[in-house]
């Protein structure tokens, strides 16, 4: 399944013509973004996930832009999962984002796509200025004869799924609303560093996680997976230690070996505390070991 770099005036591949094209961000690839690839699909041409890298506000806004749900690899391989034939991801420029609503039509959509058929969310907003939304890609596509399938939201509680609304819910702690909406577990990707090795110590050892490109869920103790091993995870500070950087710590139940150097994805299944400090190390032997117990409680 491919997923392909272009500049936004360059021609894929004749396979990649002629398709039902759902056009966005695709940022986390929610349980909204999967009713939109399914809806491509429904359209009876190959469906063809069209996203944007970087996102446009990291050139529109940077002071506002913020760490993604996903890297641009976990985004295509959801896309992919989700149904989609191909990903397209439009590499960001100046020129790009200074398209009226019809330029982008005609230039990307028509022209470099060729598209006969799209599928876009109620809130889909496109164009300079994100001038354009539904009802101007409505006529557009009723003007050139390109089928149109516009997707409702997927609600929760009575409110939209987003992007946005798993954000918020990722910094309240909320990994088990994030999963809901999502479809599955929040997850993130980090290199093992070296640490203080302090863990090995105190009979936990742990790893820690460097490299993260993508939004870490606020501070506390997560139960969590890594591949087929349960995980304590402690995301933010040590002030039992004076140490108050933030951090991503994983302890992995059951497990000996060395993980330095070594790339893991860890999943975030349940919150179970707030971080805090400890009187010494043997208070925080025994919190440790009551986490342990709670992680396999909470995950059995």
């Amino acid at each position: 399944m491919p997923t392909l770099s272009l500049d936004w005036m360059q021609h894929p591949p004749p396979e990649y013509l002629g398709g039902a094209l759902a056009v966005g961000n695709f940022d986390g690839v929610h349980r909204g973004h999967l009713e939109l690839i399914a809806a491509a699909k429904r359209l009876g041409h190959p469906a063809i996930a069209v996203t944007f890298d970087p996102p446009p506000v990291a050139l529109l806004h940077p002071p506002s832009i913020k760490p993604p749900l996903t890297t641009n690899e976990d985004r295509a391989a959801r896309l992919h999962e989700a149904g989609a034939d191909a990903v397209v991801m439009l590499r960001t420029n100046a020129g790009l984002l200074s398209l009226s609503p019809e330029a982008f039509f005609e230039d990307v959509i028509r022209h470099v796509f060729e598209a006969k058929a799209m599928a876009e969310g109620y809130n889909f907003r496109f164009g300079r200025k994100r001038a354009g939304d539904v009802e101007t890609l409505r006529a557009l596509c009723l003007q050139h004869a390109v089928a149109l399938e516009v997707v409702p939201p997927v609600l929760d509680g009575g409110e939209p799924i987003s992007s946005s609304r798993i954000r918020t819910a990722l910094a309240n702690g909320d990994v088990t609303g994030a999963a809901r909406w999502l479809g599955r577990p929040y997850s993130l990707t980090g290199t093992v560093e070296t640490g203080a090795k302090r863990g090995r110590t105190i009979g936990c050892p742990t790893a820690n996680l460097g490299g993260i490109r993508t939004l870490i869920p606020k501070h506390g103790v997560y139960a969590g997976r890594v591949g087929e091993h349960l995980a304590a995870v402690n995301v933010g500070p040590n002030p039992t230690f004076g140490e108050f950087a933030q951090k991503v710590e994983v302890h992995l139940l059951d497990f000996t070996g060395d993980l330095y150097g070594k790339e893991l994805r860890l999943e975030f299944v349940r919150r179970l505390r707030d971080t805090r400090p400890f009187a010494g190390a043997t208070e925080l032997i025994e919190q440790l070991k009551r986490d342990v117990e709670a992680v396999r409680l909470a995950l059995a």
